[in-house]
């Protein structure tokens, strides 16, 4: 049966309530007053989302907006100026960066929201190519990023910038371990556009560190991935793990390729990560298809998509249909409907993080979005719930940032009551009742008490978690029995736990307690590095704590360190530097250390922990693993001095390969780097007497 479009569904994302308040104020007057207003709101729209990555309405606003506008300038074709937001590709360069002229314009596409919208780009595409196919890519929801290769070397990375000129990134995309730096095939020149992104799981541990360092959260993976591109620092853009897809090759005729098939499979073959989610399709019905399809498949992949890329397939076809000022014609973007949920919140409440920062969240009624019933969504912060005007018992749209974080997109002040109550942040902490304070230069309210007892829960979750001490069996709800029972009262208590009276505890065993017990005892001789993470010193985190083990090779030294000696060590700047001095000088983390001690808690770094048999070597890890988690063994790797990488290149030195290796084995062994298997890499450890655990 034929879908049809309904007054409904084109609704979907229509412009805020204070827009259609404006919109009431001018009626009467000449429709040029209001399409001042639309392009005045777009551009600031623009400003926000492409400038500081924090935007002020969302994706389907924007889009109704727009196509409100495209309406208007269509019906009153004298109302077009050229610096009107439909008349150009979008986008913003910032001062901060150096230009970048782009050897051809990187346009944006015109979108299509329905099925009536494909039809009417088919129709069009077939009065000039009438056996047109197509080829649907996913449309990952990053940012464009513009690569240049000279004499097969990259040179150069930038944004998209206006379409025409870019910011300059190069430092930042050299640190995408998904972009090659060298290609296997030389040429004078090859321009790449592809798709800068951050994977969800990223996008959420990054969020969730931002928000227990009290620092403002982004919006959504998209905001989140350009942050991090356009970081002045780049050692800033590494930590973030993105994600690159390649999808076009500018100035093809050289390279004689034929078809959008052919270009993925030419970008394949030099090493760029192609999305492998791809169609293609013969008539528009089966495309349509396809495209509702996806639509409901959406939250199953990694990453963001928020529609589809529908490109002809023909490159002699997409000369043919030629271009618009500021889209190809031969190309449209298909956008998904926004998924957004109504309910209302009942309350909002507070949580204490580890570092003290008070979370306020709200408590919602229960509901259905993006394939998971929500009751909660964090609400980071009071300036947060200000710029919202959040109301506990207002009616609000819900939905989730990156498919995975739920988030109030905005108060529905027209269904309020009166009833509604404004929320401010406690004066004193919930958990503790010790002064809340607000640091100058800071959104985020704290607890002031080192020994509030929520922080002491977050600090334990912290201490005992993989990447820290990784004590197994350790879970949230038995460290609360723990804590309820006054069997400890942080976590350097854990190591004074008791057979007996561990026993005590309800759903205990005997079993489960000498588990414990044992995963405790071998958490002793974690290493140096893990245990200084463990701490839970504010703005040091794994990797960091990695580079001071190896630094000053003792917990004591690192104690006993100043500043300045301190920033001379990569990778820690002042603010880090300072945060490590304050928390030394403490005297509860004097106490915390001497009980650890007392424990015989390791806090010297082992000989075997120093660089050595790896030093230099650049080692890939792929496919399934038995003996170690994949974790461990890139931390093994470290410990030697290598390098734990996660692409094969020409500077891979060898490959460690479990089960199900895919195109990574492949690449090494088209490349002549050597493999070996995890057992033979245990082995050629062991042989030069190395402990691997």
């Amino acid at each position: 049966m034929e879908r049809q479009d309904t007054d409904k569904e084109k609704e979907k994302g229509r412009p805020t309530a204070e827009l259609d308040s404006q919109k009431a104020e001018l009626a009467g007057q000449e429709t040029f007053e209001w399409v001042s207003v639309l392009r005045q709101r777009i551009e600031e729209a623009n400003r926000a989302y492409y400038g500081l990555d924090r935007p002020k309405i969302t994706d389907a606003e924007y889009d109704a907006l727009m196509q409100e506008l495209m309406a208007l300038e269509r019906e009153y074709p004298e109302l077009v100026r050229p610096d009107s937001p439909t008349q150009r590709v979008g986008g913003y360069i910032a001062k901060a960066f150096n230009k970048v002229v782009h050897a051809e314009p990187l346009l944006s596409l015109d979108n299509a929201f329905h099925a009536g919208d494909l039809r009417e780009f088919d129709r069009r595409v077939r009065a000039i190519s009438p056996h047109a196919e197509y080829i649907v890519e996913l449309k990952i929801d990053g940012l464009t990023v513009a690569l240049t290769y000279a004499d097969g070397i990259l040179s150069c990375g930038a944004t998209r910038g206006d379409g025409t000129v870019g910011e300059e990134i190069t430092a930042n995309v050299k640190t995408i371990g998904a972009i090659p730096l060298r290609l296997p095939q030389s040429r004078a020149r090859l321009d790449i556009r592809g798709e800068g992104y951050m994977p969800k799981a990223s996008f959420l541990q990054l969020n969730q560190e931002r928000e227990e360092e009290g620092e403002s959260t982004f919006a959504n993976p998209r905001n989140a991935a350009a942050g991090s591109l356009r970081q002045l620092n780049s050692k800033v853009t590494a930590k973030r793990k993105l994600g690159f897809f390649a999808y076009q090759v500018l100035g093809v005729d050289g390279q004689g390729l034929t078809t959008q098939e052919e270009v993925l499979a030419f970008l394949a073959s030099l090493g760029f990560v192609v999305n492998p989610e791809f169609r293609k399709f013969a008539d528009v019905e089966s495309l349509i298809a396809y495209c509702e399809g996806m639509a409901e498949k959406r939250h199953g992949f990694p990453y963001e998509i928020d529609g589809l890329v529908i490109k002809v397939n023909s490159l002699a076809e997409q000369r043919k249909l030629g271009f618009t000022a500021k889209s190809p014609r031969w190309a449209i973007a298909y956008k998904f409907p926004a998924e957004q949920v109504e309910t209302v919140v009942e309350d909002i409440v507070v949580r204490v993080g580890r570092t003290g920062v008070l979370t306020p969240t709200a408590s919602l009624t229960p509901v259905l979005v993006a394939g998971s019933t929500v009751s909660r969504a964090t609400l980071h912060n009071l300036d947060y719930i200000r710029e919202k005007d959040i109301h506990i018992g207002d009616h609000v749209l819900l939905q989730k940032a990156g498919d995975v974080i739920p988030e109030v997109v905005k108060v529905l002040p027209e269904k309020r009551t009166g009833s509604e109550r404004s929320f401010g942040m406690p004066a004193v902490c919930p958990e503790c009742a010790s002064p809340v304070l607000q640091e100058e230069g800071e959104v985020a309210h704290r607890c002031t008490s080192i020994s509030c007892p929520a922080r002491q829960r977050e600090a334990i979750i912290h201490f005992v978690s993989r990447a820290a001490m990784n004590i197994e069996g350790l879970g949230p709800a038995l460290i609360q029995q723990l804590l309820d029972a006054e069997l400890i009262q942080d976590a350097a208590d854990l190591y004074f736990l008791e057979f007996d009276k561990l026993i005590t505890l309800e759903r205990m065993g005997k079993k489960s307690a000498e588990n414990l017990l044992e995963a405790i005892t071998e958490s002793k001789a974690r290493g140096l590095g893990p245990l200084i993470f463990a701490l839970g010193i504010r703005h040091v985190g794994e990797k960091a704590g990695k580079v001071l083990a190896k630094a000053f090779a003792s917990m004591q030294r690192l104690a006993e360190a100043t500043q300045e000696e301190l920033q001379q060590i990569p990778d820690v700047g002042p603010i880090v530097g300072r945060s490590i001095v304050q928390f030394f000088a403490l005297e509860s983390t004097r106490r915390f250390l001497d009980k650890l001690r007392q424990a015989g808690v390791n806090m010297e770094a082992e000989a075997w922990e120093q660089p050595g048999l790896l030093a230099g070597k650049t080692i890939v890890v792929t496919g399934t693993l038995e003996r170690w988690e994949r974790r461990e063994i890139e931390t093994l790797i470290e410990r030697y001095g290598g390098k734990a990488a996660g692409s094969v290149s020409k500077k891979t030195d060898f490959v460690v390969a479990g089960e199900k290796a895919g195109s990574k084995l492949a690449k090494a062994k088209e490349l002549g780097i050597p493999v070996m298997t995890e057992e033979e890499f245990g082995v050629y450890l062991e042989k030069a007497g190395a402990p691997t655990k």
